[in-house]
């Protein structure tokens, strides 16, 4: 049985929305990575990336199986390790870096780069997510994010390749 791909869409958006990630979070990510290089761009222009990006089944696929382990974390449902590494976001993991990269692999190697920067400083929604404060597990969800904000800003760097450099 396939699903319907307006379904999937649908639940992604949803699961990403009760777990507190909205669009302009999203785009403020995409901003932050492409602001430099990009003159006048904004938040508008940003969304309409990310709505290309959530658009692809691929996407769709990973932030439902994402959110679902974090859930399945949370009610400490997993075994025994894992249960505890996804937890705690063990540092040594990597999977859920992993599973991310099936997004960012959407919008070719520029997505690589930005998904590390942004992995790396973690500015926005990212700092949140991965707080570690309060009951929600977000290992997936922060590389999620991540990885759509990446993808989105590797679709919008591609839409418009002579304005892709800093002007002095």
């Amino acid at each position: 049985m396939v699903i319907k791909g307006e379904t999937l869409e649908k639940k992604a958006r949803q699961l990403l929305k009760e777990r507190g990630v909205e669009m302009e979070d999203l785009a403020e990510l995409v901003l932050y990575l492409q602001k430099p290089y990009i003159e006048n761009l904004d938040l508008n222009t940003c969304i309409e990336h990310i709505d290309s990006v959530l658009s692809k089944r691929e996407v769709h696929n990973t932030i439902i199986t994402g959110i679902q382990l974090d859930i399945l974390a949370e009610q400490k449902k997993l075994l025994h390790p894992l249960q505890e590494i996804i937890e705690d976001d063990e540092g040594l993991y990597g999977i859920d870096e992993i599973l991310a990269l099936s997004i960012v692999n959407v919008y070719g190697s520029i997505g690589f780069t930005n998904y590390g920067y942004i992995d790396k400083v973690k500015p926005g929604i990212l700092a949140k997510l991965n707080s570690h404060e309060g009951p929600e597990v977000h290992t997936f969800l922060d590389d999620i994010v991540g990885a759509i904000a990446a993808a989105a800003a590797s679709r919008l760097a591609h839409s418009q390749p002579d304005k892709s450099r800093i002007t002095q």
